[in-house]
């Protein structure tokens, strides 16, 4: 733990859970202060910042990053290359017409413990 001026910080990234997240993605500028980098992957996806999110996934470390990978790609409408990153991430490709918001909050809740 840091300390500034007698009072502990925490480095432990912030948690969230994946209402809150959806919520934030909807509603703010920027994610919010203080989240992990995969939470911070999940609001840009969210955000619809689809290019910056699939940078940012590509620096987490699988499974978790390969699995937001794979949403991005199956949001994208490249089912084949999803495909891909699902194996990857270790998780069964869900159908081509799966609704993505549903899937979104699964990895969401997953990930956010």
């Amino acid at each position: 733990m840091a300390r500034i001026a007698g009072q502990r910080l925490s480095t432990t990234p912030m948690s969230m859970d994946a209402e809150a997240l959806a919520l934030s993605a909807t509603t703010d500028s920027a994610p919010p202060a203080g989240i992990s980098e995969t939470l911070k992957v999940l609001w840009l996806a969210r955000a619809g910042r689809w290019d910056a999110a699939h940078d940012a996934c590509q620096d987490l470390p699988d499974p978790a990053g390969a699995w937001i990978h794979a949403w991005l790609h199956r949001e994208e409408g490249d089912y084949g290359n999803a495909c891909y990153w699902y194996s990857r991430a270790g998780k069964p490709a869900p159908a081509k017409d799966a609704p993505l918001e549903e899937e979104w909050m699964q990895i969401t809740r997953a990930l956010a413990r």
